[in-house]
């Protein structure tokens, strides 16, 4: 088995996010969109101390690249560093209107959709080739989507709003490589912090006085926000669209686990079969990673 960097951060950024809900139900009883704003403020407010002390050279180094490009390529990194903070903060906001005005399952199911979508957008926007066994792994994804929205079917066009908006994320990082990962993420949630700004006078609740709450969202921004968003990006470094969203399965089947053996929710059958199905499908998609004596000539380029 061979499986490269990018490959391991692609895992790991979700395996990460799959345990989200540690810091986020002790928060239960504050409204979900002030965790979004002291989520999003808090972020954004960490990443430009960490940039300000700790990576001006690399700050540096990024703003004479940027003012040695062609004009062009400086169009298109603006474009897609702003254009990406976009769909996030879409995403976020889209997310959290579904889960508090549609459905919890409405929302759950956009995980599941998203690896569908973003290979889809990779296929038609990024021109990305699958082998045959990667489009059988989609397949199989699609029919165990199908099963968990059996009796929940209005709940679809809400969950692929959901999902189309991080898939259009993913897909636009992908092309977006030209300015230093970290550096991109920082503007990208300064973008998103901006945007949510002029919402937080009028829809936020009174401030947070308990120090349960800064604690669960310290985790929130460093280990479910930070952490796993950057480690997202730079697995666009090395690897395809499509194969990172194939990834994001792993959060809702380890939240599925956590349900089962944690919180001690019913499950059926058919829920079990469909997140089998899904483990399937990612095994079928990354089966020459997983399975390949020799290193890939994919895997060979990226680490040379």
């Amino acid at each position: 088995m061979r499986l490269n960097k990018y490959y391991s951060a692609a895992f790991l950024a979700f395996f990460v996010w799959g345990f989200f809900s540690f810091a986020l139900k002790p928060l239960h009883q504050y409204p979900s969109l002030d965790i979004l704003f002291y989520r999003v403020f808090f972020s954004a407010i960490t990443m430009i101390l960490i940039n300000v002390v700790f990576r001006r050279k690399v700050i540096k180094e990024n703003w004479n690249h940027f003012k040695n490009i062609s004009s062009k390529q400086q169009k298109k990194v603006v474009l897609l560093t702003l254009g990406g903070g976009v769909f996030l903060s879409s995403n976020w906001f889209v997310y959290i209107y579904v889960m508090n005005h549609v459905s919890v399952n409405a929302a759950s199911l956009a995980y599941l959709i998203c690896p569908i979508v973003t290979t889809v957008f990779a296929f038609y926007i990024l021109k990305e080739t699958l082998s045959k066994w990667q489009w059988i792994a989609v397949g199989i994804s699609f029919f165990s989507c199908i099963l968990l929205s059996f009796n929940h079917f209005q709940d679809i066009f809400y969950s692929l709003i959901t999902a189309a908006t991080y898939a259009l994320y993913l897909v636009s990082q992908r092309k977006n490589n030209d300015l230093d990962k970290f550096l991109g993420l920082t503007i990208q949630l300064i973008f998103t912090a901006l945007v949510l700004l002029p919402f937080y006078p009028k829809y936020s609740g009174a401030i947070p006085t308990e120090p349960l709450f800064y604690i669960c969202m310290f985790m929130i921004v460093v280990f479910f926000t930070i952490i796993p968003l950057f480690l997202n990006l730079y697995a666009l470094k090395g690897i395809n669209s499509s194969a990172v969203g194939i990834m994001i399965y792993i959060n809702p089947i380890i939240n599925f686990l956590l349900a089962l053996f944690y919180y001690n929710e019913q499950v059926n059958v058919l829920q079990l079969f469909s997140y089998f199905l899904i483990l399937i499908s990612i095994v079928v998609f990354n089966e020459k990673i997983l399975f390949s004596k020799k290193p890939t000539a994919v895997a060979t380029e990226l680490e040379s």
